[in-house]
């Protein structure tokens, strides 16, 4: 048999389980048949927001218990989650959008479950870093992801400057709200670099602005801005 028409193998498992679930980012047309499958199949989907995750399961027929599971109940959740695993229940882990364990508690449950032995999996899908590191244009076959960068300016500097040397492309999330301020303080630490801004990925707005920071900079200032933003940065140049 063509290994690419093989059939899948099935998700339920004659053991409990924890699934790592993505989901879209926006186009709910781009949740993966597996994904679906995963859902419908596990005892219990742990949110990061149940209303979001609601919303999102409502729109595929998917009737499970969810159960909170963020940075500010982490440990507790995390107790809960490994209960329903101990009573022998599969459980699905999801985010609001992408990929749970990237910028979220995710990775915390993975060590868990690793240390205590249970057996634990993820059902790929989308994911904004990857978007938007490809559609800027910038090296992307080795790339520094930095998550949320400090709210607070000269923490945020000293976060970036860890990186100013290194030659790999950057890669961060940030707010509408602190952007702007953002990217002064990269500009400031890294100089004046080329750099793409990604809003709005696989959305009906979709947007991707590639030039120099300090163009990118310009373009936003005094704007009112909308979604979260993925901030990619080249590398530093080799003298």
């Amino acid at each position: 048999m063509n290994p690419a028409s093989a059939p899948a193998e099935p998700t339920q498992s004659a053991v409990p389980m924890l699934f790592l679930v993505a989901t879209p980012i926006g186009n709910l047309g781009d949740i993966s048949l597996r994904a679906l499958e995963t859902l419908r199949a596990v005892n219990v989907i742990a949110a990061e927001d149940t209303r979001t995750t609601g919303r999102l399961l409502q729109h595929f027929d998917i009737h499970k218990p969810q159960i909170a599971f963020h940075e500010h109940n982490e440990e507790q959740a995390a107790n809960r989650i490994f209960g329903f695993l101990t009573s022998g229940q599969s459980v699905a882990v999801v985010s609001d959008a992408g990929t749970p364990g990237i910028s979220d508690p995710g990775f915390t449950l993975v060590r868990r479950a690793i240390a205590e032995g249970y057996a634990v999996t993820m059902i790929p899908g989308p994911s904004a870093l990857l978007m938007a590191l490809v559609l800027s244009g910038l090296p992307s076959h080795s790339f520094t992801f930095r998550g949320f960068p400090p709210r607070k300016s000269g923490a945020r500097r000293r976060f970036v400057e860890i990186d100013a040397t290194s030659p790999h492309t950057l890669v961060f999330y940030e707010s509408p709200y602190r952007l702007a301020a953002f990217l002064e303080d990269c500009i400031a630490v890294l100089g004046d670099r080329r750099a793409a801004l990604g809003n709005d990925l696989t959305k009906l707005y979709e947007k991707v602005d590639r030039g120099l920071l300090s163009e990118l900079h310009a373009a936003i200032a005094g704007k009112t801005l909308k979604g979260e933003f993925v901030v990619v940065i080249e590398g530093a140049r080799a003298e």
